[in-house]
């Protein structure tokens, strides 16, 4: 390797839908463009994996040419391995993650696993990314604009450090963007999601379908950005304290029995 290649930045790129996808194939094109590509992507969709962590049973690695490494467990066990033991000694500059057929928008974000992936290399002290496209009537997404994206918007966090814990999460809509927001995660009403099926035998057995949920009404949230047609990114972060919270539990005056 030249000293010119070793000088240049190393991104880490992983995703929750698999290492053969079209959005990880995306991403890591566009991310060859800042650097040296470590691609580490689970061998199978983990979407709604959420920021799991493999710890019963071993990780099984296949290296699939160059800097490319698939992976038998989660998004954020591909981050683990990209950092400490797939890069050749030394960590990261970014991670990327992504990009992700479908929206990671409001309380989705706990359970995806691309905003897991990104949200593990902030805790580990790694700026990251985590990009997601809408899918359309028939389930496919558009990753052109998300693309399009990726280099000036890696560029500018790679120059401007985001604070110590943070990362950035990437909302890209259907059609073509009015425009770019940041925005915070909104929130939504959830209703019942699981529906129960019986089995050839008769027995229930139990479906988790998309949840029906209507959007608050928060003009600075995710939600209304997508809905407006705007490419929405959220800086988020892993502490979940709700400060003002503090107090009036504190109040409570709770004692050991």
């Amino acid at each position: 390797m030249s000293a010119a290649t070793e000088n240049l930045p190393r991104i880490l790129v992983t995703n929750d839908d698999g290492f053969e996808t079209a959005g990880l194939a995306v991403l890591s094109r566009a991310a060859a463009l800042l650097g040296r590509v470590f691609v580490v992507a689970p061998d199978r969709e983990r979407s709604g994996a959420g920021h799991a962590l493999t710890l019963g049973r071993p990780l099984r690695v296949r290296a699939r040419g160059g800097d490319r490494f698939e992976v038998d467990g989660t998004p954020t066990d591909c981050v683990h391995l990209g950092v400490f033991n797939l890069t050749d000694g030394r960590a990261p500059d970014l991670v990327l993650s992504g990009i992700n057929r479908g929206l990671n928008i409001g309380d989705d974000v706990t359970y995806s696993g691309t905003v897991a992936a990104a949200l593990e290399a902030a805790m580990l002290g790694i700026p990251a990314i985590a990009w997601s496209a809408a899918r359309d009537a028939d389930g496919n997404a558009d990753y052109r604009v998300a693309e399009s994206l990726i280099v000036p918007l890696a560029r500018r966090v790679l120059a401007e450090p985001l604070p110590a814990g943070v990362f950035l999460s990437v909302n890209v809509p259907e059609g073509t963007p009015r425009g770019v927001r940041v925005t915070r995660q909104g929130t939504r009403t959830y209703r019942a999601a699981a529906i129960e099926r019986l089995d050839p035998s008769g027995r229930p057995y139990y479906w988790i379908a998309g949840a029906d949920a209507t959007p608050h009404g928060e003009p600075d949230g995710d939600h209304a950005a997508i809905a407006s047609g705007f490419v929405s990114i959220s800086p988020l972060h892993a502490n979940l304290t709700h400060a003002s919270a503090m107090a009036q539990v504190s109040s409570w005056g709770l004692t050991l029995p």
